[in-house]
């Protein structure tokens, strides 16, 4: 038995370029100078005919219909067994109003996170006698497709934006923000779009992992603020930067995971340039920077 991964989308909210932001990369990502990507999501599988997709992304029909594997295969069957989200950002959420046609799946998530679907009326379109909305605890294995072993993983973040309320605190650790561990055939992947801080905890996860899918959104801590975008820095919206002595690159330094790609990267990252000293050292430390297609098989 194998682990499949296809990246269907690898940029942070927004995507690449975002809508109403003229920063270099958004340009260049218009005019053809860089590749433009779609928003987060990946999919699992263990046989490549039981999919999981971790995460819908608003941009899921399109990344739906550019990959093969999730494709109907009948007048109304997909090969679509579940979804599995981490948190309750828009940029996870949206894309279940995609999925709306009567399809059967069933939505996996923690308590927390369903409680918000709940309350906002629309998700109601996903017909509950075909979309059963299954609440999973933390660290409490579940099967989510044929094959495949799921663990909600909680990790340092926050509320989503629409529900900050006062003082946010951005690294929480419960139900808000979680990843999600996946296992077949003796392989082990963890898909953390977003994540605060390194833990002893989750640095112990981490050991010994075969594929790490890991919160790449911002290269350095202020990059919104410096790029005139914006008043917070990553650690305000829940995101450790890649770079510096508390960012992700010195957070992995001595944990053994065969693969690390980094994924959930905004549309500021340099880390889009191929050509970059960013690339250059994220590539020298042994990351890869995950593209809207990359597909790893373990």
């Amino acid at each position: 038995m194998t682990l499949h991964v296809v990246v269907l989308g690898a940029a942070a909210g927004g995507g690449l370029p975002q809508w109403n932001c003229g920063c270099s990369n958004c340009n260049d990502a218009r005019t053809g100078r860089l590749r433009p990507r779609s928003q987060s999501s990946i999919a699992v599988s263990s046989d490549r005919q039981n999919w999981v997709i971790l995460n819908a992304s608003p941009d899921l029909r399109d990344q739906l219909a550019r990959t093969p594997a999730l494709h109907p295969t009948g007048p109304r069957q997909m090969p679509l067994a579940s979804v599995v989200l981490t948190n309750g950002d828009i940029d996870h959420v949206a894309g279940l109003l995609c999925l709306r046609e009567r399809q059967a799946f069933a939505l996996y998530a923690t308590s927390a996170i369903h409680d918000i679907l709940s309350r906002n009326p629309v998700f109601d379109v996903l017909d509950a006698t075909l979309v059963p909305r299954v609440p999973v605890a933390g660290g409490v294995p579940f099967a989510p497709a044929p094959g495949l072993s799921a663990t909600l993983i909680p990790v340092p973040g926050k509320v989503p934006l629409y529900l900050e309320r006062g003082a946010v605190e951005t690294a929480l650790i419960g139900e808000q923000t979680v990843g999600v561990l996946v296992e077949a055939g003796g392989k082990r992947l963890y898909y953390i779009p977003g994540c605060a801080m390194m833990t002893d905890d989750l640095r112990a996860r981490l050991q010994g992992a075969d594929l790490v899918l890991f919160d790449g959104t911002l290269w350095s801590d202020d990059e919104m603020i410096r790029a005139g975008l914006g008043q917070k820095t990553g650690r305000r919206m829940g995101h450790m930067p890649i770079s510096g002595p508390d960012g992700t690159l010195a957070a992995f330094d001595g944990i053994d995971v065969g693969r690390k790609v980094f994924v959930h990267l905004n549309n500021t990252n340099p880390v889009w340039r191929d050509d970059g000293p960013e690339r250059a050292e994220v590539e020298a430390a042994g990351w890869i920077v995950g593209d809207d297609g990359t597909e790893i098989t373990l």
